[in-house]
């Protein structure tokens, strides 16, 4: 008997369990029986085996042994007549989804990154941290797979830890908490683009709240499906900005501030450009430098609630190929070529601000525009989905245009970016708010979850003994998912530490405005 599927021969005899079984199936979901689902990122069994699914009901309060209930096709067939479907998208749609998460404002600490680590260490580091976030990103996949009814993170990490209740909620603060940040963070970079362009003519608060107010009305469409559009327009914008960002790191005279001396006296001479870590290198801004790297490339927290609006979720990883080639070509060759042309000394985070030229400045800045957005706008949207759902999981305001459905919808959105505007207003600084997010939420949902999810499914599929069944895969396997988890923990602690301590210092040396501050953040 497969993990995970309870027997009712032991208490209702053969005969029940066989009356049973054919009320069941015509229900079954063929994909799950053939398994056309069944995949291995490892590669090391034939496609067709079949996977099980983890012990236990599920972690929505469904009986994990009803595929009726469960499967994507039945998911699809109950949505039919609804006016609002979910599972709509493609994996083109998914894949602009993925795009507008990853090609993002982020990539512009790269330069800073590199300037901390060495260029050399920096892009061995953003090699290392794609490769893992797409082997882990593969794991998410084939777990929910396994149990197509998950709607979210939330869902999955109840389900993976044995379905303890604690765990869910635990999850869930982490969840709306993360999202949340995202959306302070693009609401803080939205006013420090209006006062670049506008040279301060308005109260940072007042460019905040503005900022949060387009947010929310780019918020309101309901499924991924309408969002995906929007999506694409964002990570072409993007691609526009940091390439020309690069070419006028290149082309220009020189980078900002240079030979000026600036505060510190440092800025002078021509662009220092370091191999290696410099000397001198301390572990707050070397772990700080990481963080930053790894916070751009981990998105896997989205990645089931994606997978739960796709109509073949079999096609995900046709999407997850297309943004790590991207992520890796584009990460690499934008932080390098600015880092180059801006050095140590220069460089700024976001890198925009080390353009000395302030018309290419704002040009190329001004192309992020709809990622500053968007990128908000879909953490919002996110967030939105995990409330709505469980609020009206099987009214008809859920897959239907009702005034009740729409004006909740509007209404949670609305509490989500009022709270990310405090946020923004509270921590008003970039760089430590990326590290302090990765530090206390990508441990978790960029790799510890992800090692065990794969030790859980491995478990579940050849039971007690597992490792030595499968030899030197098992060993392997094992091994480096272990690795996995513990590089979580490290990013947990060390990396929580650095972060704060980096805050500190940072506050000691009046680095940050005050909290609810009308001061410029400009560029």
């Amino acid at each position: 008997m497969a993990l995970g599927r309870k027997s009712t021969a032991a208490s209702d005899g053969s005969n029940k369990s066989s009356s049973l079984d054919e009320k069941r199936q015509p229900h079954r979901d063929p994909a799950l029986e053939t398994g056309v689902y069944g995949y291995d990122v490892e590669k090391t069994e034939e496609r067709g085996r079949k996977m099980s699914r983890l012990g236990g009901p599920s972690a929505i309060g469904i009986n994990a042994d009803e595929d009726s209930v469960v499967s994507v096709g039945k998911q699809v067939e109950l949505e039919a007549d609804n006016a609002i479907k979910y599972r709509t998208c493609s994996w083109q749609k998914t894949a602009a989804l993925l795009f507008s998460e990853y090609i993002c404002l982020a990539i512009m600490s790269f330069p800073y990154s590199y300037s901390v680590l060495g260029l050399v260490p920096g892009l061995i580091v953003t090699v290392c941290v794609a490769g893992l976030v797409l082997y882990t990103s593969l794991i998410v996949w084939e777990f929910c797979l396994r149990h197509p009814e998950i709607r979210d993170v939330c869902d999955l990490g109840q389900m993976l830890y044995y379905g303890w209740r604690w765990v869910w909620y635990v999850t869930a603060v982490m969840f709306l908490l993360n999202n949340t940040f995202i959306q302070g963070l693009h609401v803080l970079t939205g006013a420090k683009y209006l006062n670049t362009m506008t040279n301060h003519s308005m109260c940072t608060i007042g460019f905040s709240a503005i900022m949060a107010v387009i947010s929310w009305v780019c918020s309101l469409p309901r499924t991924f499906d309408t969002l995906s559009k929007l999506a694409t327009l964002s990570a072409f914008f993007t691609f526009v900005s940091v390439i020309l960002a690069a070419v006028f790191a290149g082309i220009e005279a020189n980078p900002k501030g240079y030979n000026t001396g600036g505060a510190t006296g440092n800025l002078v001479g021509e662009p220092i450009v370091y191999t290696i870590a410099p000397s001198g290198t301390t572990f707050v801004s070397g772990m700080n430098a990481f963080l930053n790297i790894s916070y751009t490339f981990i998105g896997q927290i989205t990645l089931p609630s994606f997978i739960a609006e796709m109509k073949q979720p079999k096609d995900f990883p046709k999407a997850l190929w297309a943004v790590t080639i991207a992520e890796i070509i584009v990460f690499s060759l934008v932080g390098a070529i600015v880092y180059a042309y801006t050095g140590t000394q220069y460089n700024t985070a976001p890198a925009f601000g080390s353009l000395g030229n302030e018309l290419y400045l704002k040009v190329s800045f001004s192309f992020m525009i709809p990622t500053l957005i968007f990128l908000g706008v879909l953490y919002a949207s996110v967030s939105a989905r995990f409330i709505f759902f469980r609020v009206f999981e099987g009214t008809r305001h859920k897959g239907n245009h009702t005034v009740v459905g729409w004006a909740s919808w509007a209404g949670i959105l609305a509490a989500t970016w009022i709270v990310a505007f405090i946020v923004a207003e509270v921590i008003p600084f970039f760089s430590d708010l990326l590290s302090l997010m990765s530090s206390l939420f990508d441990s978790f949902f960029g790799f510890i979850f992800w090692g065990t999810a794969y030790i859980r499914m491995r478990q579940t599929d050849y039971g007690p003994g597992w490792v030595t069944k499968r030899g030197i895969r098992g060993i392997a396997g094992l091994t480096f998912n272990i690795f996995i988890i513990l590089i979580g923990f490290y990013m947990l602690t060390a990396g929580t530490y650095a972060t704060v301590q980096s805050i500190i210092d940072n506050y000691k040396a009046n680095v940050f405005g005050t909290a609810f501050s009308c001061a410029t953040n400009g560029l």
